[in-house]
């Protein structure tokens, strides 16, 4: 049995970075690498030269929501609602409606079912239902596209650790931020951060050296950030995330480990995606689904040769996750040596490239 206190370490508050570098690629990256037992300091855009043409670079596309509404019930009692995802209509709660979602509800009081939340003159949400889990549907009612509202009203989800007074400003900084360059397909809660680092003008230097960078989507909701509650990491389950890999995603990944060359996955989020995707041969299958992959010490990875992520939470499915990859000893042995060397930690701090 592996126990969830053999993941903790002592995480100094003044390493949780609060607001993100002012330019990406400027950001530290601790280098890694598993075969030598080695670690290097280097700058995050000095990953060109820890790259080489036979590689394929995949990074997630997927773009963070406004998720969080602030509203009133018909009561007049504060709500605060995060939206998790919208239910599509093979599932039981779908009532046919598009703006059907699966929430998170904050109030003094439990709403009832068919209770409805104002948010604003534009967007009202109605309880249809609660879960067993303590998640809600709701269906939002909205004056106009329920996303165009949806930009207007709703803010950033950020993660609890990073504080805020939720001024304008903080928040309009945030929304630009806590996004990647390469964001598209929106559908997250959270950001695949370990994507923070890049800029535009690295992505195209990587790709002028002929390095395959290719993007994935992965919704990533709240099984990546729920905190395990078993002591036995073995009876935790992930919560399920929407993935898709398309056509010539596949074809680009599958032409790359044919030649030999190194899948190197930008996020424990992509790396839990393609390593869904796996059919045999390390070659992945174009599609679509969810996955509730849990990875810890003991898995056997089938396709990711390398690993671009960040620092993260003590006992967390992310630490878990890179331990499995490195191997629990050297995973301790890399953040001790950033912490004496006072990298920045956790969504906005500095990067990690385990080779």
């Amino acid at each position: 049995m592996t126990r969830l206190n053999e993941f903790d370490y002592e995480l100094p508050e003044r390493l949780i970075a609060q607001y993100p570098m002012e330019k990406r690629d400027d950001s530290r990256l601790l280098v890694v690498n598993r075969e030598k037992s080695n670690f290097e300091h280097r700058k995050f855009n000095d990953i060109l030269d820890l790259i080489s043409e036979r590689d394929v670079l995949v990074i997630n596309d997927t773009k963070v929501i406004p998720a969080r509404l602030f509203g009133k019930k018909e009561s007049g009692g504060k709500a605060e609602v995060l939206i998790l995802r919208r239910l599509p209509s093979s599932e039981p709660e779908y009532t046919g409606e598009s703006n059907v979602w699966q929430c998170l509800i904050k109030s003094s009081k439990r709403p009832k079912d068919g209770s409805i939340i104002t948010f604003s003159e534009c967007l009202e949400g109605e309880v249809i239902q609660e879960s067993e889990d303590g998640k809600y549907v709701m269906r939002f009612r909205s004056d106009g596209d329920f996303h165009t509202v949806l930009d207007k009203i709703g803010t950033t989800p950020l993660p609890p650790y990073i504080k805020r007074n939720r001024s304008r400003r903080e928040g309009a900084k945030d929304r630009e931020r806590y996004q990647t360059v390469f964001a598209k397909n929106r559908g997250a809660i959270a950001a695949p951060t370990a994507g923070f680092h890049f800029t535009e003008g690295l992505i195209s230097n990587i790709r002028e050296r002929g390095l395959r960078v290719v993007p994935i989507t992965v919704h990533i909701g709240l099984g990546t950030f729920m905190p395990i509650r078993m002591d036995n990491i073995e009876d935790h389950m992930m919560e399920e995330e929407f993935f898709e890999i398309m056509p010539e995603a596949a074809v680009h990944i599958n032409e790359s480990t044919s030649q030999g060359g190194r899948v190197i996955a930008v996020g424990t989020s992509a790396t839990r995606a393609l390593e869904s995707a796996v059919v045999q041969d390390r070659r992945v299958m174009a599609g679509s689904g969810y996955t509730a992959l849990f990875i810890y010490p003991g898995y056997q990875f089938k396709i990711v040769d390398a690993l671009i992520t960040n620092f993260h939470l003590p006992k967390s499915t992310p630490m878990l996750l890179v331990s499995a990859f490195a191997g629990k000893a050297l995973i301790e042995e890399s953040y001790r040596r950033a912490i004496k060397a006072e990298y920045r930690f956790l969504s906005y701090g500095d990067g990690m490239m385990i080779l």
